[in-house]
């Protein structure tokens, strides 16, 4: 199973600011649900009750370490562990946040496809520092949105 991380990047390392993205990208969007559809996205609970609502044809996997939580239209784990225990024998699993859990799962993933996002905003939550040494970058494509900023869209595969 391929494991890996999806996340929108600033130069500072900053992913959040008030449990929400500090920039607004559409295209960042449409590249997000184009390569998470059909796959399980997990998620902490905080980044779960700042999406919008369900997003439509993907499952949605939540940890928190209330064991009363729980949300319509979610599975919920007590643990990164006991979410890819259930993800044994699917072809791929994406962790989409947050900060927290981006830090704690970073050891177990494969893949990374970050939006390396040319602003320094202020923030609050933080993708974790990882050696780049134990990274290949794959693919790399520069994009400039409609609102003009600058980011491109990297994999990178762990060697």
């Amino acid at each position: 199973m391929d494991i890996a991380i999806i996340a929108a990047v600033g130069q500072n390392g900053v992913i959040g600011i008030e449990n929400r993205l500090p920039w607004s990208l559409p295209e960042d969007l449409k590249n997000f649900k184009a390569l998470t559809m059909g796959s399980p996205m997990l998620m902490g609970r905080k980044t779960f009750e700042s999406l919008p609502g369900l997003l439509p044809g993907r499952p949605h996997w939540v940890i928190t370490r209330n064991t009363e939580w729980q949300a319509a239209g979610a599975t919920v784990f007590l643990s990164i562990e006991a979410a890819l225990e259930a993800a044994a024998g699917l072809e791929k699993l994406f962790i989409i946040g947050g900060g927290e859990i981006f830090t704690r799962s970073l050891p177990l993933v494969n893949t990374l496809y970050l939006t390396e996002v040319s602003l320094s905003p202020e923030g609050d939550a933080y993708f974790p520092v990882f050696n780049r040494s134990e990274w290949k970058e794959l693919a790399r494509e520069h994009q400039l949105s409609a609102k003009g900023i600058e980011f491109s869209y990297v994999e990178y595969r762990r060697i």
